[in-house]
C-alpha cells in the first residue's frame, strides 16, 4: 500500500531556497567506548523550505547525527554549522536556542497535564505576572490552526490518542519557534488518515520557510514527502539523491549496499503447506472476552484458531484491541470470559510462567518497554524466560560462562551484531534488539508464537530477516499469530486473515483471496 498526498512536498522554489543550508553537518565523527565509531565522517546539509530525508538501516548512524545536531552528543571531529556559521552545542537547550528540535519516536509528554501545560512546561515566552493561561491556549489554538492540526489545549495527555500526542510534541517545537524540526519515525504510529494529516502539516511548514529533517524506514512515504534524501550506511553518508530521481527499489539497494528481492510472492498464493481447514488448531480461542487498563471490556467473544505451522494475520486500525488479544494469550492479562486452549488443554488467564511453560512464545509490539530490559547484557535478556530450568546451573548457582556460550551460539545463529554478549541490550539498534527478543523465543522451542508489530520501526533488511524468521519457523510447524497494522506485511505473510473492529472479529478470509478493498471495509467496521 502507498501513501498519497494531493500536492509534492514543496515547489521547486522553496526546495533551493537560498544557498546557505540551514543546518549542516560536515565531516562529522563520533566514537564511542569499545573503538564503535557511529558517524565516520558524516556531511549532511536541509535547506530552509524542504523535506530532507535521512534514510539507512539500523544501526547506520542516523540517531548518532540526530543526537549530535540537537545537542545531546559533541563531535570528535567535523562541525556543526547553523544558518553557514560554526556552532558548538553543548546542551539541547543550546540547540533550541539555534531553532533546532527533535520529536522523538518516543514521546515525551506529561499524561497527567493538558496539552497547554505539555506545551510551555519548561518553557514560556511570558515573564512574571504577563503569563495568562488563556492567553497560552489562544496562541496553541493560532499555531495548530496554521498548520492544520486538529487539538484542544485544555484536552489531558491521557485522554489522546497516539497520533494525537504526536501532534502535541510537533506543537512543543512550533511553539518555541523551531525552524529545523527533525522527525524520528514520525508515522510508525499513526493510521494511514493520521498520516495523511501529518504530511499536510509539514507542507505547511516548509512552505513557511521551516527546514524538516524526516527519519523513516517507509521508503514508500520518504518519496512521498521529501526534496532530497541522504542515505547512510555503517556510519558514512553514502550519498544525497533527489526523491523525485529515485524509486523505492533503488533507495532500499543505497541503504543496504545491494540489490533487494524483487519482492516476496504471498505466502499463501505460493503453496507454503497451509495446514488442511479441518486440521485441529494448536491454539484455540473461544469467545474470550477481556477488559482494558481502565476496567471496560475491550474483547468481545473472540473466537479463532491457529494451526500447526499456519500464520494467522490479525489486521486492523490500531486500538481495536490487538493489544490486549496478544496479551491475554501471553498471560500477561487475564480473560473475564470465555476459554484459551492450547493443544486442547486449557489455559488459565493471568499467568504468564504457565503460558511459557505451556509453549507461548510472545513478541511485543513494544521492543524496549515489554520485550527486554535495556539496562541487562545480551546474555540476561536471553535468559529472562529459562534460567529456571534450562539456564547452566551448579546447584542454585548460575554458569555465567556457560550462559555466555549459549549466548554467542544464539547470536551467531540469529544474526545478533553486538560486542559481546555482556553488551547491554541498550546499546544495541533497534533491529539487534527485536533479534534478541526472537532468539529468546524461538530457541525454547514453542508451540505457539504471538508476534505483534515485529518489525515496526525496522529497515528493509532487517524486516525481510524477521519475515523470514517467521516463515522458517512456521515451515517447522510453530503456529503463528501475526498481529500488525502493516496490511502489506499482514496480506504477504499469512494463511490466513482475521479482522478486528472494537474488539470483535468481523470476519476472517484466505491471504490467497483477499484484496485491499476488502479488507479495508472489514477494518472499517463492515463485516
Amino acid at each position: 500500500m502507498s501513501i498519497h498526498v494531493e500536492a509534492g512536498p514543496a515547489s521547486a522554489e522553496s526546495a533551493t531556497a537560498g544557498l546557505v543550508p540551514a543546518v549542516a553537518a560536515i565531516g562529522v565523527t563520533k566514537r564511542f567506548a569499545g573503538g564503535v565509531v557511529a558517524n565516520d565522517r558524516v556531511s549532511f546539509d536541509a535547506r530552509r523550505g524542504e523535506v530532507h530525508a535521512l534514510l539507512g538501516e539500523n544501526g547506520a548512524g542516523k540517531t548518532t547525527l540526530c543526537n549530535i545536531l540537537t545537542g545531546l552528543y559533541h563531535p570528535d571531529e567535523g562541525e556543526i554549522q547553523v544558518d553557514g556559521s560554526p556552532v558548538r552545542l553543548h546542551s539541547p537547550h543550546e540547540a533550541q536556542r539555534s531553532g533546532i528540535f527533535m520529536v522523538h519516536q518516543h514521546l515525551s509528554l506529561v499524561d497527567s497535564l493538558t496539552v497547554a501545560e505539555n506545551v510551555v512546561l519548561g518553557w514560556s515566552r511570558h515573564r512574571g505576572l504577563r503569563y495568562t493561561p488563556r492567553q497560552v491556549e489562544a496562541e496553541i489554538s493560532e499555531i495548530a490552526a496554521r498548520y492544520q492540526m486538529q487539538v484542544d489545549p485544555h484536552a489531558r495527555i491521557w485522554q489522546l490518542s497516539l497520533g494525537e500526542r504526536q501532534r502535541i510534541d510537533i506543537l512543543k517545537a512550533l511553539y518555541r519557534d523551531a525552524r529545523i524540526l527533525i522527525l524520528d519515525e514520525p508515522t510508525t504510529v499513526l493510521t494511514p488518515a493520521e498520516t495523511e494529516q501529518l504530511f499536510s502539516s509539514v507542507h505547511e511548514m516548509v512552505a513557511a520557510g521551516r527546514s524538516v529533517v524526516f527519519i523513516s524506514h517507509k521508503l514508500p512515504e520518504v518519496l512521498a514527502i521529501a526534496n532530497r534524501i541522504t542515505i547512510l550506511r555503517k556510519g558514512r553518508s553514502v550519498t544525497t539523491v533527489d526523491a523525485a530521481g529515485v524509486d523505492v527499489r533503488e533507495l532500499a539497494r543505497l541503504m543496504v549496499g545491494h540489490d533487494m528481492p524483487a519482492g516476496r510472492v504471498r505466502r499463501a498464493a505460493a503453496g507454503s503447506g497451509t495446514p488442511p481447514a479441518d486440521q485441529r488448531g494448536v491454539l484455540e480461542l473461544e469467545r474470550v472476552c477481556a477488559d482494558g487498563d481502565f476496567g471496560i471490556q475491550v474483547l468481545h467473544d473472540v473466537s479463532l484458531s491457529v494451526r500447526p505451522g499456519e500464520i494467522l494475520g490479525i489486521a486492523g486500525v490500531a486500538g481495536n484491541g490487538q493489544r490486549e488479544l496478544a496479551e491475554v494469550i501471553a498471560g500477561l492479562r487475564a480473560h473475564s470470559r470465555g476459554a484459551i486452549r492450547l493443544d486442547g488443554a486449557e489455559l488459565h488467564g493471568g499467568d504468564p510462567r504457565a503460558a511459557i511453560n505451556r509453549g507461548v512464545a510472545y513478541v511485543p509490539e513494544d521492543r524496549m518497554g515489554t520485550g527486554v530490559s535495556p539496562s541487562l547484557s545480551v546474555t540476561e535478556n536471553l535468559m529472562l524466560k529459562s534460567y529456571r530450568r534450562d539456564a547452566p546451573h551448579a546447584g542454585p548457582v548460575l554458569l555465567m560462562d556457560r550462559a555466555d556460550a549459549q549466548s554467542v551460539a544464539l547470536m551467531e545463529q540469529f544474526d545478533i551484531r553486538s560486542r559481546g554478549p555482556h553488551a547491554l541490550v541498550r546499546q544495541l539498534s533497534g533491529g539487534n534488539v527485536q533479534k534478541v527478543v526472537l532468539a529468546r523465543e524461538l530457541s525454547s522451542q514453542p508451540r505457539v508464537l504471538v508476534a505483534a508489530s515485529p518489525t515496526r520501526g525496522l529497515d528493509v533488511g532487517a524486516t525481510e530477516y524477521v519475515h523470514g524468521v517467521l516463515v522458517d519457523s512456521a515451515r517447522r510447524g510453530v503456529g503463528i499469530m501475526l498481529i500488525s497494522e502493516d496490511l502489506d506485511e499482514i496480506v504477504e505473510l499469512s494463511d490466513r486473515i482475521a479482522v478486528l473492529y472494537e474488539g470483535r472479529v468481523v470476519g476472517i478470509v484466505d491471504a490467497a483471496q483477499a484484496s485491499y478493498e476488502q479488507l479495508g471495509m472489514m477494518m472499517a467496521g463492515a463485516a
